[in-house]
């Protein structure tokens, strides 16, 4: 270990921000504490959203991306006929509004699932900032290739899996990304609605329904209200189709094996 006082004790930040959206930039880093403080100044933790409330709606001007420091956002799009497509769920510990790099408008909305505290970076000081600190800069490459990754296998899901497989991997992807940020892997509250995650799947609701009762059922799933407990992790996997999922951030529980292929 490194005793310079001018680097982090990376443990002692671990412990202090491991619930934090911006771990992904910073601790995996090694970062000095001067690099640590000039990536500090620029973040901006925004009020907390209520339920509903958007952090921003598509067509907005790009000028930050945000992490999801707790609670939980949903993206999604306005199709030609006034239907609402959901693009995409995102948990504590991930990033919003890389998709709108590109083109510097958002191309998609974003609306708190229930209270969420949000991080803001100043996309400008963010890019001056990672040109002084070149392992933040290769970070953003890597978390914007993961995103990549993730669409390209959602994509795959929504023309190749069955009705019962796409609900399976969706509950594997939300047991392994919260198991990555330290929260429980087998129990967690869907905080999305019945018909978000039937929009989402492009499934009927009634679908989503009678799928969670199979489930239940077989023994594979405990499903209270919003609650839901997996059972059994391996036939959850069978029925996906998968055998192991990447996810966009490796896991640390050792109870929790990393799976493939990357995650919604």
């Amino acid at each position: 270990m490194n005793n310079s006082p001018n680097v982090v004790d990376l443990k002692v930040l671990k412990q202090a921000c491991k619930n934090c959206g911006l771990s992904d930039l910073c601790l995996p880093l090694g970062v000095s504490a001067e690099e640590l403080e000039a990536l500090e100044r620029i973040i901006d933790r925004k009020r907390p959203l209520q339920r509903n409330e958007h952090l921003y709606v598509a067509g907005d001007r790009m000028t930050s991306l945000y992490a999801v420091r707790s609670g939980s956002v949903k993206t999604y799009t306005v199709t030609n006929d006034g239907q609402e497509q959901i693009t995409g769920f995102h948990l504590p510990g991930e990033l919003l509004g890389l998709d709108a790099i590109n083109g510097g408008l958002h191309p998609c909305s974003a609306k708190a699932l229930e209270t969420t505290s949000i991080c803001e970076m100043p996309f400008e000081a963010l890019e001056e900032v990672s040109q002084r600190i070149p392992a933040l800069q290769h970070q953003l490459f890597r978390i914007m290739s993961r995103e990549i990754q993730a669409d390209e296998h959602f994509m795959m899901l929504l023309g190749k899996k069955s009705s019962d497989a796409r609900l399976a991997f969706f509950l594997l992807s939300l047991s392994t990304r919260l198991g990555a940020r330290g929260f429980s892997h087998k129990e967690f509250y869907l905080t999305m609605s019945r018909n978000d995650i039937a929009n989402y799947l492009g499934l009927a609701v009634e679908t989503v329904s009678r799928l969670f009762t199979r489930f239940q059922n077989a023994g594979i799933v405990h499903v209270r209200r919003k609650l839901v407990t997996i059972e059994r992790l391996e036939p959850l996997r069978q029925i996906a189709g998968v055998h192991r999922i990447q996810e966009r951030c490796q896991p640390e529980n050792q109870d929790l094996p990393p799976l493939q292929p990357p995650l919604i």
